[in-house]
Order: structure tokens, then C-alpha cells, then sequence
């Protein structure tokens, strides 16, 4: 099949969905909506997938440009001629897709489009009521992002949810590393992890405030940070004020062949995040054998179960989570054991080789009513 992909940036996602559909021996046009504000993954666009240049894709999206770019749009599906679109996320890409007339159109979720985006306003709740109800499939990766979708107005038969998974390979229990990069890093202190974005919806904030407090409690702990965000300036100032600098690794953008190291240094994962579907690094995290540690959303429940492997903690609650870092930590001995059990959860559900074939089903299923 000839599949137009038509995604918000080029993030470490969007290189295994185009890698995978291009390997599944379709004709891949990858279309940006904007311009990458922080370069997420140092790996060209797969080999076999052209990259198209059109009018969006240079800067971030605009909705006085809603008209320009659908119009542009359009002419890109006229001169393509694809068999499917495949767009996300829903109130950008899919709703331009939709504008454009072009049919059939696989709406995939992001998440944080079902999850934060929709509930920003009015507006917001009718583009993704009016794409859903004109979105010929569906397909997100959590229950509960499927179970929004149909709320909205998507058809509950035409869905399909699937995590996106990792490659259980590189994101292994065994790995070399050297724990002597570590900082200062004492052989009998407990490292904690987090790489997520330092963003308003993925609470870093929430963890920095934690760290403070069991700082003060345990003196022989220390943190990870991996990436960056708007927050900068506020989790750098919640760490200065709690004096914790000095246990703090900034690791910054790490490139997914490096990543696996970072979590190999770590005795335990933690995400934040307020919003949320399968979370890919928390699948990481349990790939690599880590106990985790998440806030008590409603995509975490799906993957963390309380003292099997990992925890969960009240969203936004910086107390709760300090209480749950002690708690963890006290339990020293347990946390490899904890680690397997997270290790055997990805093995079963977040094994990105299978679950992509589900994505190839549908395209399957697609191209044969398309062609009737």
C-alpha cells in the first residue's frame, strides 16, 4: 500500500512507526505539521520513506494557518494518490487530514490529545468530536484513550488499541555500563530515574519537590534527570532552594542507542506524569528490569501493579511520593526482584516487534475494503 503518515514532529515514535511501515514493505510519505522546537531523536528518517515538503513542517502550528495548510494538503493527497492516511494527533494532523476530504483516514491518539488537549476548551471538544465521527479507523495505545475516543463520537467497532512497545533487545536486564559516570555516585546509594519531558503535563516539578523531602530523610540517595522542557527554570529553582543540586545528574537529550545505559544506573524508575497512555519510557524502564514507581493515572494502572512490579502514588501529591521513595528504598533487597517481575510485564505486553503487526492488520484490513 502507498500510506501518506502525517504526524505533529519527528520524535523517536514517529521513527519506529515509519521504520516498521516501510519494513512491512509499504510506500511511506512522512508529513510534519511543524518544525522539531527540540531535537528528540538523532536518527535520520528510516531509509525508503520520503519526506515530503509542503507548506507546514518549518514552524510550530498556527490556527490562522488552518486553511493554508489543509488547502496544501490536499494537493499533497491529490498528487499522491495514497491508499491511507495515517494521522495523529487528533486535533492537528487528523483534523486536517479530515478537512481535506480524504478518505480512509487511521486516526491514531497521542495520549495527551484525549487525555489534556480535549478538555483545554470548547473548541477543542468539537474538532475532536467532528475528526472522530469522520475518522474511518481508530487506534491509540491504552484502554483508556480508546474508551475517549468513543465517548467523542468514534465508532467503538472500528478501534484498535495495542501498546506501541519497545525493542525488548536493546532495552534488556543486561547491559555494560560504567556506574564510575556517575557524579560523586557512592557504591551504596540508591539512584533514582526519570526522563521524562519538563513539561506542565509530565509533573517533573512534582518530583523535584519529592526528592527535596527525601533528601532531607536519606542522605544516601541521588537522581537522574535525563531531558528538558519549559520547566527549566522552576525544577532547577525547587532543587536550589531544597540544596540537592549536589545529587542531581543532568543527563540532558539522550539518543535511544545511548538510553539504555542511563537505565542500567538506576535502582528505580519514576514518571510523574499527570496525563499519559502506555507510557514508552515506563516500557522501557520495565524492559530493563527496573521497579518503577508512577503516578496513579489511569494508562499506569494499566501496566504498574502495587508490590508486583513497582508502585503507584497519587498524581500531583509530592508528599505521597516522597513516602513512596522511602518506602521503596527501605526495601533494598526486593528490588531486583521487583525488577524481574517488570521485566516479564514488558515481555508479555510491550514487545514492539509483535505489536506492531497489529498496526499492519489494520492496514490490511484497510486496503482490502478500500479496494472493494
Amino acid at each position: 500500500m502507498k500510506i501518506l503518515y502525517f504526524s505533529l514532529d519527528y520524535s523517536t515514535h514517529d521513527y519506529r512507526f515509519l521504520k516498521s511501515i516501510s519494513e512491512g514493505g509499504h510506500e511511506v510519505f512522512f508529513v510534519q505539521l511543524e518544525g522539531n522546537a527540540r531535537q528528540v531523536e538523532s536518527r535520520p528518517v528510516p531509509p525508503n520513506v520520503q519526506q515530503v515538503i509542503w507548506k507546514g513542517g518549518r514552524e510550530p502550528f498556527r490556527w490562522g494557518s488552518l486553511l493554508k495548510l489543509t488547502f496544501d494538503f490536499r494537493r499533497l493527497t491529490n498528487e499522491i494518490k495514497p491508499d491511507l492516511i495515517h494521522a495523529g494527533p487528533i486535533q492537528t494532523c487528523a483534523f486536517i487530514a479530515v478537512l481535506s476530504g480524504f478518505r480512509p483516514i487511521l486516526t491514531m491518539s497521542w495520549g495527551f490529545d484525549l487525555m489534556d488537549d480535549v478538555h483545554k476548551s470548547k473548541w477543542m471538544e468539537w474538532i475532536t468530536r467532528y475528526t472522530l465521527k469522520r475518522s474511518t479507523f481508530f487506534t491509540s495505545d491504552a484502554n483508556v484513550t480508546r474508551d475517549m475516543a468513543v465517548k467523542y463520537g468514534m465508532n467503538p467497532e472500528k478501534t484498535v488499541v495495542f501498546p506501541w512497545g519497545v525493542d525488548l533487545e536493546h532495552f534488556s536486564p543486561t547491559i555494560d555500563y560504567q556506574p564510575s559516570t556517575m557524579v560523586n555516585r557512592p557504591s551504596s546509594a540508591v539512584t533514582l530515574f526519570c526522563n521524562r519531558s519538563w513539561e506542565t503535563r509530565y509533573g517533573v516539578d512534582v518530583l523535584a519537590r519529592a526528592f527535596v523531602k527525601v533528601a532531607g530523610q536519606n542522605e544516601n540517595i541521588d537522581l537522574i534527570l535525563l531531558s528538558g522542557g519549559s520547566q527549566n527554570t522552576n525544577i532547577r529553582r525547587i532543587l536550589q532552594s531544597g540544596s540537592v543540586l549536589d545529587k542531581v545528574t543532568f543527563g540532558g537529550q539522550v539518543s535511544q542507542t545511548d538510553l539504555p545505559r542511563w537505565y542500567h544506573m538506576a535502582d528505580l524508575y519514576i514518571s510523574p506524569s499527570h496525563v499519559d497512555g502506555s507510557s514508552v519510557s515506563l516500557m522501557e524502564a520495565l524492559a530493563c528490569g527496573l521497579p518503577c514507581l508512577v503516578s496513579d493515572i489511569p494508562a499506569n494502572k494499566e501496566w504498574v501493579v502495587e508490590n508486583e512490579n513497582g508502585w503507584l502514588f497519587h498524581d500531583g501529591d509530592a508528599d505521597h511520593l516522597a513516602e513512596k521513595i522511602l518506602a521503596a528504598i527501605s526495601q533494598r533487597e526486593e528490588l531486583p526482584k521487583i525488577g524481574r517481575a517488570s521485566r516479564r510485564s514488558a515481555e508479555m505486553r510491550a514487545d514492539w516487534k509483535k505489536n506492531a503487526e497489529a498496526l499492519m492488520n489494520v492496514y490490511r484490513s484497510l486496503g482490502e475494503k478500500n479496494a472493494q
